[in-house]
């Protein structure tokens, strides 16, 4: 089952159960799935799929950061939002997979002592195998302690 699938299976329970604030996040993420999907004209990948949701949380987020404290309805709607947006997230890699791909790299690349220098190449390498499965800061931050 796909996750356009799956969002829209959780969206008709949400209806049944009349969960109003939990179908209209559904609504919104289903519906920029679909708009993604039209676009494309094809069905859409995983890959793509989760790359939908995590700008979804994103816009979400910032929103939530942006809202002054006053207007605790956009702070309430925004954290529930997240919520329902995280169920279907891609489960990211831990610190020590990514450490093991780093490592991977780094011997591909045949570094063993690292230089800042070489952060380009490292980068280059490592980004696509870990694209959609970490988060980017996370990853350089790794990254940068092991040029250090």
């Amino acid at each position: 089952m796909t996750k356009t699938e799956a969002v829209q299976k959780e969206m008709i329970a949400a209806m049944k159960h009349k969960d109003k604030e939990r179908k209209e996040s559904l609504t919104l993420l289903l519906s920029a799935l679909k708009a993604k999907a039209k676009d494309k004209q094809a069905p859409l990948t995983e890959e793509e799929e989760n790359a939908i949701i995590m700008k979804e949380i994103k816009q979400t987020t910032e929103t939530l950061e942006s809202a002054p404290a006053d207007r605790e309805d956009i702070i309430k709607q925004s954290q529930d939002r997240l919520t329902v947006l995280r169920e279907f997230a891609p489960s990211f890699m831990s610190e020590d997979e990514i450490n093991a791909v780093i490592d991977q790299v780094l011997a591909e690349l045949g570094l063993d002592a690292p230089k800042p220098l070489d952060k380009g190449a490292i980068m280059k390498k490592l980004m696509p195998q870990v694209k959609g499965k970490a988060e980017g800061s996370v990853v350089n931050g790794l990254v940068m302690k092991r040029l250090q």
